[in-house]
């Protein structure tokens, strides 16, 4: 008898072996409480040491918001389109909440080797997190989005409200970045090195300074393109449930709800596959 066969008589198990999927996501539900407490912590201690603290959550895209708006305010001209800076402002501050999930959860599990070494808990409770953490962030942007869409001449109303279905279709999405990106800096610890140039990628590429349908308007098989991209439809439900003058085709919800659901299914199981080796790589 080898000694698996006589391990398994005797109802033995291997340490650190991974479980079922379905007891993998039990047992990071049970740790949801020590979950939010590390995203909370690591929120806090990220901004203790400045002298304005969590101000820095919405100062930094506000800045990048008036940096990015004026540039491409200037480049586009007469194409810039109607209620150009809450355009903008809204395209930045989604985009850092992707932003923050993407680059975080790439460091979810590279950046906590100690942890991950001297304590037995599912990984996934990482990189959730993370996203987490992320998500504690984007209130209080959110709630200072919509103050300067206020000043800037938007009218409230209802809609503003959808907002919420939205951003949480939108976690589903990141949360499934950061999982992929997660297992893959693992693997490949460079990776870290290309996040910055993706996201870069991703930012000139996705809508947050520009409408599609008037810079691409010559192009119209690159217009239908992003009928199908996930970040621009989000940002194009957002504006159009908050600007005055903005809109968007019913099916961008179904869009952002399959690429949303994929990833997260794609991400979690991937990232679960890894388990047994997170914390053993070189």
């Amino acid at each position: 008898m080898t000694v698996a066969e006589e391990a398994e008589k005797y109802g033995l198990h291997r340490v650190g072996a991974r479980p079922s999927l379905v007891d993998y996501l039990k047992q990071t539900w049970n740790r949801r409480t020590f979950i939010y407490e590390l995203a909370k912590a690591r929120l806090q201690s990220q901004n203790e040491r400045n002298r304005l603290g969590m101000v820095w959550v919405v100062l930094k895209p506000t800045f990048n918001a008036i940096m990015y708006g004026f540039v491409f305010g200037i480049l586009q001209g007469g194409s810039r389109g109607v209620d150009f800076p809450v355009f903008v402002v809204i395209g930045v501050f989604l985009f850092e909440f992707f932003t923050s999930s993407m680059s975080g959860g790439a460091k979810s599990i590279t950046g906590n080797t100690a942890l991950v070494q001297s304590l037995a808990f599912p990984r996934l409770g990482l990189p959730v997190a993370q996203v987490t953490q992320g998500i504690l962030t984007l209130v209080p942007m959110l709630a200072v989005m919509f103050l300067y869409a206020l000043i800037l001449g938007t009218s409230p109303k209802w809609t503003w409200f959808v907002i919420i279905p939205l951003m949480l279709l939108f976690s589903v999405f990141n949360m499934g970045i950061a999982l992929i990106c997660a297992r893959v800096t693992v693997h490949i610890r460079d990776f870290t090195n290309i996040i910055p140039l993706i996201s870069r990628i991703l930012f000139y590429t996705s809508g947050v300074l520009f409408s599609v349908d008037r810079i691409l308007n010559k192009w119209p098989w690159m217009v239908t393109a992003f009928d199908y991209h996930p970040l621009y439809q989000t940002l194009q439900i957002a504006r159009a449930m908050i600007m005055d003058h903005a809109v968007y085709e019913p099916r961008a919800w179904l869009v952002v709800g399959i690429w949303a659901f994929a990833t997260l299914g794609f991400g979690l199981i991937y990232f679960w596959k890894a388990e047994e080796r997170y914390g053993r790589e070189n």
